[in-house]
């Protein structure tokens, strides 16, 4: 893993070496407190370790405090333009800005809105996109490209350490995925700041995720990046699992990873609807546990052997198989036999520690 300087948000770390953790927003109106506390609420119980909302009107500003009480997880208050709104972000209780300073109107309100973080111990995110690349870097390069997007953070994060602030994590985001990694790998050979990975604008589930996971998996393969946000169009929660799952698919989160067979002609049972409920059965747990649903015994056991169980379809019955041997067969519901070997495979894993 690149190596990055550590920042604090609330009790999540970002950078350092920490785990990577998973963000979200909420797209509620912020003025809304009912439902913006439970979109927060639901962010959380998804596993979102850091929500951002939008503060853009005083309004809003001075709903943090209520916010920020209620919340199971560090809230994060996304700013633009306005240097007043941010230092009442800061003094309700928020654990991290975000804030381009470059737009702020005056180095007078860069230094305002800095004391109030220092104060109250907060980091910024300096987040460039694509679509807030100055002008003069878009005619410079002809266009927006990686050099342009550091070029412009670059902008932003001098602004910051003139006045002696560091506590910085940084996003370099575009809708292009090939850009975005472009940018990020430019990124964490010039700065040692934490990086906040995201393909933005991906789009709509389906293929905006697809996007995000390649943008991002690419990155986090080559260990650059401390922190992610799947950014899709509708309701944020469908983010946080998209994220689980890439950090999961890379070895970087414990959880259950349910593997199944594509099915073909030769398959006895009903594979899609038995791996679908195992997923849903197992989603809470914390564990790191592969399970294997194999549609036919030909092909099955060989392609199971990674898994810690695994279930093989047959005509009339089924084997199970735990850590690549044969276990017994199943001649009852499949689903649940599966599930009751790993009761028992999950309460003997805690009683050896």
């Amino acid at each position: 893993m690149v190596k990055t300087r550590a920042v604090h948000a609330g009790l999540v770390t970002i950078g350092g070496g920490a785990p990577v953790s998973i963000q979200s927003m909420t797209n509620t109106d912020t003025r809304d407190l009912a439902a913006t506390n439970t979109q927060i609420r639901m962010l959380a119980e998804a596993g979102c370790e850091l929500v951002r909302v939008s503060v853009f009107d005083i309004e809003a500003a001075a709903n943090v405090r209520l916010l920020v009480d209620k919340s199971p997880v560090p809230l994060v208050a996304d700013i633009h333009f306005d240097h007043q709104l941010a230092i009442l972000a800061a003094e309700g209780g928020i654990s991290k800005l975000r804030i381009n300073p470059g737009n702020l109107k005056s180095k007078q309100a860069i230094r305002k809105v800095v004391d109030a973080a220092k104060a109250h111990q907060i980091p910024i995110r300096v987040g460039v996109n694509s679509g807030s690349v100055p002008r003069e870097i878009r005619d410079r390069d002809q266009g927006i490209t990686a050099k342009g997007l550091v070029d412009s953070a670059i902008t932003h994060i001098r602004l910051l350490e003139k006045e002696g602030f560091f506590d910085i994590v940084l996003s370099l985001k575009a809708s292009d995925v090939r850009l975005t990694v472009e940018a990020y790998r430019l990124a964490s050979r010039t700065f040692d700041y934490p990086l906040h990975l995201g393909v933005t604008e991906a789009g709509l589930p389906g293929q905006g995720t697809i996007k995000s996971a390649i943008g991002i998996g690419a990155l986090l393969v080559d260990g650059i990046g401390d922190t992610v946000r799947i950014s899709l169009t509708g309701s944020p929660i469908p983010e946080v699992k998209a994220a689980r799952d890439i950090l999961m698919a890379l070895g970087l989160r414990d959880g259950v990873e349910v593997i199944s067979c594509p099915t073909c002609g030769r398959t006895r049972i009903d594979v899609e609807t038995l791996a679908k409920s195992v997923e849903a059965r197992t989603q809470n747990i914390k564990a790191n546990i592969k399970i294997a649903v194999m549609g036919c015994p030909v092909n099955g056991p060989g392609e199971a052997l990674g898994a810690d169980i695994a279930l093989c379809g047959g005509n009339g019955q089924s084997a199970l198989y735990l850590k690549g041997a044969f276990f017994r067969k199943v001649s009852g519901d499949p689903e649940e036999e599966l599930m009751a070997l790993l009761e028992e495979y999950l309460a003997k894993r805690k009683e050896n520690g």
